[in-house]
C-alpha cells in the first residue's frame, strides 16, 4: 500500500515532490539555482539532513520498511513515466525512506512550529509573525438531528508548493482510511475510518523560541562567562546560470539553546524548537488512522510525536474530543509567546522538557454537545466553557476569541439539532462577522453624510452581509473596513468603541469607536470603489475570482479576518481584481452512520502536473460551494474508475 500511495503521489504531484524532497535535503541551490540557497541555509543551519538520517534509524523496523516502500514507488513511477517527470526535477531521483523524513521534517517543525519567513521577520522587527489557520467542528449525537457524531475537517492553507494536500483513500488488511495529507507525506494527516475520524488546526502554540546572545570574544555570555559555540562548516553548491557550480562555505554555530540564525551589532539569535527529539511523528499519524475506538486513538496521541496542531475528534460511539495537542515547552514565567525574543545570558530562560499529555487542555464529550476550533485558544471551544485557563500556565495559550471564531461558535450553538446538510450548508457561511459589529452604528451615521456616504449606506443596507459571489455590498465592505483599520492604525486606536472581552467573548468587540471618523472612511471606500468598478454594489465574485489552470470563475468566501468562515486568501491581480491563493483547501464533512457518510471537497484540485486533468476540476464546485461524495466502499470505487493499475 505505500508503495503504491508513492506512486500515486509521484502520478499526480511529481515535479512538485521531487522539488520539494530536493530542498529538504538542503542541496536545492545545487540543483536548481541561487534563488533557493537562503532555504539551504535555512535547512542546513536547522540541522534537518543530519537529523533526518537519525530518525530513519530511529524507526521502528516495519515502518522503517513502510518509508522505504514509499520512496520505492516514487523511484519506479519516475524510472516508468521519466516523460511525465520535468527534467530538471530528475536530478533528485532516487529518492529514499531519509528524503521521506526530511521532507516532513522540513515541513512541520520549520514550517509549521517555527517558519522561516517568520524567523526572519522576528529578527529583522524583533517581534512575532503570525501563523495560519484552519476550522474544525465535532458535533456530539445529543445535538445531531441523526443521533450520529458529526465531525467537520477544514484546513486552510496556501494552495501551492509544500501546504499542497493530496486526498487519498488507503486499503490494507487492518485499515481503511480516508483523507488527505501534505503532498510527499507517507501517511493521511487527516482521516475518517469506519470507527472513527479527526482533523488538524494549526493552535495557538509557542514551540519556538528566539534567544538573544551577546556575543563576546567570538562567543556568547552564558551565566557570567564566556562560552564557546559549537560550530560546523558545510559546503553548499550554488547551480550557476552556465551550469557550473559555485561553492560556498556555510558557518552553522550553535548555542546551548540551538542554532543561530541571524546576527547584528554584537547581538545574535539563536533557535530552540520543541519536538525534534521525537521521530516518531510520521508513525503517530499511521497509529491514529488504524484505531478503531477513542482508546486505541488516545494511545497513539499519547505518544506527543506531532509537536503542535489542535486535535478534533469524533466516532461512531458518539465522543467527541478536542485536544491542544503538540508539545508545548515548560516555561519557568510568562505569558503566551513568552513576550518575544528571550535573553538567552542565563538558564533560567533556558526550557529543557515539556508537558505531559495529561497537562494539556483536553475536552471530553462537554454537556453542550459541540466542540469547534478556528485557530483561537482552548478556552473557546465550546459553551458554556469546558476549560478554566486559569488552571494553566498562562504561557500555554493566549485568551482571545477572534471574530471567525465566534462565528464558528454562533453556527453550532445556534441549532439544538443540526442535520447533516445542515452542517454543511453551515460549513459554507460567508457571512462577515464583522459587519454584524458595525452596520447598525455605521449605517444610520453615513446617513447624515455626504451624498456618496447615503449612497453607500443604501447599498450596506441592502446587502445580505455575506461573502457570496452574488452578494452586493461585501466589496464595498471589504474597502471600507480596510480602510477604517488603516485609519485606526496610524492613530494607534481601536476602530471598534467596545474591545473584546473575556466575560462577553463571543459578541465583542462591537460598535464604532468613531463613528464621524467611520463615515469618512465609508465615503472614501466608495469613491475608491466606484471609481474602480463602476458601481458602489459590483457583485462580489466580480471582483474576487477563482483562478487555476485556466479556470476563471467567481469566488464565495472572504479572508478570515472578517469573521468569513469560509475562508479565502487572495492577491491583487489584474484589474482592480482579487485572485484565491489558498484558504478552504482539503474539506470533508462526515456523520458516523453505519456505513460512515462523508462529503468531500479538495478546493485547488488533486494534481499539479502540467498535464493532468485534476488540477483545477473541483474548483467548479468549490465556486458553487458544494461537496462531492466520498466514495470508500468497493462498489462506489469500481463504478467511477478512471484508470487500474497492478503492482
Amino acid at each position: 500500500m505505500f508503495y503504491a500511495f508513492g506512486w500515486a503521489q509521484m502520478r499526480a504531484h511529481g515535479d512538485l515532490i521531487l522539488r520539494l524532497y530536493g530542498q529538504a535535503r538542503g542541496r536545492a541551490a545545487e540543483y536548481w539555482g541561487a534563488a533557493y540557497l537562503e532555504e539551504d541555509r535555512w535547512v542546513r543551519t536547522n540541522g534537518i539532513p543530519a537529523r533526518a538520517r537519525a530518525w530513519y534509524e530511529a524507526q521502528k523496523p516495519e515502518f522503517r520498511a513502510y518509508l522505504d516502500a514509499f520512496a520505492a514507488g516514487i523511484n519506479d513511477y519516475a524510472r516508468q513515466h521519466a516523460d511525465q517527470i520535468a527534467d530538471e526535477v530528475e536530478v533528485v531521483l532516487p529518492v529514499n525512506g531519509i528524503d521521506v523524513l526530511a521532507h516532513s521534517h522540513r515541513v512541520i517543525h520549520f514550517s509549521f512550529v517555527a517558519i522561516r519567513e517568520g524567523i526572519t521577520a522576528q529578527a529583522n522587527r524583533w517581534v512575532r509573525a503570525p501563523a495560519a489557520g484552519s476550522n474544525t467542528w465535532a458535533v456530539a449525537p445529543a445535538r445531531s438531528a441523526s443521533g450520529k457524531a458529526l465531525l467537520l475537517a477544514n484546513p486552510h492553507l496556501p494552495w501551492e508548493d509544500k501546504f499542497t494536500f493530496f486526498e487519498a483513500h488507503l486499503v490494507a488488511p487492518g485499515l481503511d482510511a480516508y483523507g488527505a495529507t501534505l503532498v510527499g507525506f507517507p501517511g493521511l494527516g487527516i482521516a475518517v475510518n469506519d470507527f472513527l475520524g479527526w482533523s488538524h488546526t494549526v493552535n495557538t502554540h509557542d514551540g519556538a523560541d528566539l534567544y538573544e546572545l551577546t556575543l563576546a570574544e567570538g562567543a556568547y555570555r552564558w551565566e557570567g562567562a564566556v562560552r564557546a559555540f559549537e560550530t560546523e562548516e558545510q559546503s553548499l553548491k550554488v547551480k550557476q546560470p552556465d551550469g557550473s557550480l559555485r561553492e560556498e562555505k556555510l558557518l552553522i554555530r550553535r548555542s546551548v539553546h540551538g542554532p543561530v540564525v541571524a546576527e547584528k551589532a554584537g547581538k545574535a539569535l539563536a533557535l530552540r524548537v520543541v519536538g525534534l527529539d521525537q521521530p516518531g511523528m510520521l508513525e503517530q499519524w499511521w497509529e491514529m488512522a488504524r484505531a478503531q475506538n477513542l482508546a486505541a486513538f488516545e494511545a497513539a496521541l499519547k505518544r506527543l510525536q506531532l509537536p503542535m496542531f489542535t486535535v478534533m475528534y469524533a466516532d461512531r460511539q458518539g465522543h467527541i474530543l478536542h485536544l491542544f495537542g503538540g508539545r508545548t515547552p515548560v516555561r519557568p514565567a510568562g505569558n503566551w509567546n513568552w513576550e518575544g525574543i528571550v535573553p538567552g545570558d542565563t538558564s533560567a530562560t533556558l526550557w529543557t522538557r515539556t508537558h505531559a499529555y495529561d497537562e494539556l487542555p483536553r475536552v471530553l464529550d462537554p454537556p453542550s454537545g459541540w466542540l469547534q476550533n478556528a485557530n483561537d485558544p482552548p478556552w473557546t471551544t465550546t459553551f458554556p466553557p469546558a476549560l478554566d485557563p486559569n488552571k494553566f500556565p498562562p504561557y500555554l495559550a493566549p485568551r482571545f476569541m477572534h471574530f471567525r471564531a465566534q462565528h464558528s461558535a454562533r453556527l453550532l450553538a445556534e441549532d439544538d439539532k443540526i442535520t447533516f446538510d445542515e452542517f454543511v450548508t453551515y460549513k459554507h457561511s460567508s457571512r462577515m462577522e464583522v459587519a454584524e459589529r458595525l452596520l447598525d452604528d455605521l449605517l444610520p451615521a453615513a446617513r447624515q453624510g455626504d451624498g456618496i456616504a447615503q449612497r453607500a449606506a443604501v447599498v450596506l443596507a441592502a446587502w445580505d452581509r455575506s461573502s457570496d459571489a452574488a452578494s452586493r455590498g461585501a466589496v464595498l465592505f471589504f474597502y471600507f473596513f480596510r480602510e477604517l483599520s488603516q485609519r485606526a492604525q496610524r492613530s494607534g486606536t481601536s476602530p471598534f468603541a467596545t474591545p473584546w472581552k473575556e466575560d462577553s467573548p463571543r459578541t465583542t468587540p462591537d460598535g464604532l469607536a468613531d463613528p464621524a471618523a467611520a463615515v469618512a472612511a465609508l465615503a472614501a471606500a466608495a469613491e475608491n470603489v466606484e471609481k474602480m468598478y463602476g458601481a458602489l454594489d459590483v457583485p462580489w465574485g466580480e471582483v474576487f475570482r477563482l483562478r487555476r489552470a485556466g479556470v476563471d470563475l467567481p469566488a464565495s468566501g472572504g479572508p478570515g479576518g472578517l469573521g468569513t468562515f469560509r475562508v479565502i486568501s487572495f492577491r491583487p491581480a489584474d484589474s482592480h481584481r482579487f485572485e484565491a491563493t489558498g484558504g478552504d483547501s482539503y474539506v470533508a464533512a462526515i456523520e458516523f452512520s453505519n456505513p460512515v457518510r462523508a462529503l468531500v471537497l479538495n478546493a485547488p484540485g488533486n494534481a499539479t502536473q502540467p498535464h493532468s486533468p485534476h488540477r483545477a476540476d473541483q474548483l467548479e464546485l468549490f465556486s458553487k460551494k458544494q461537496l462531492r461524495p466520498a466514495w470508500r466502499t468497493r462498489k462506489e470505487i469500481e463504478a467511477h474508475l478512471a484508470t487500474r493499475e497492478t503492482f
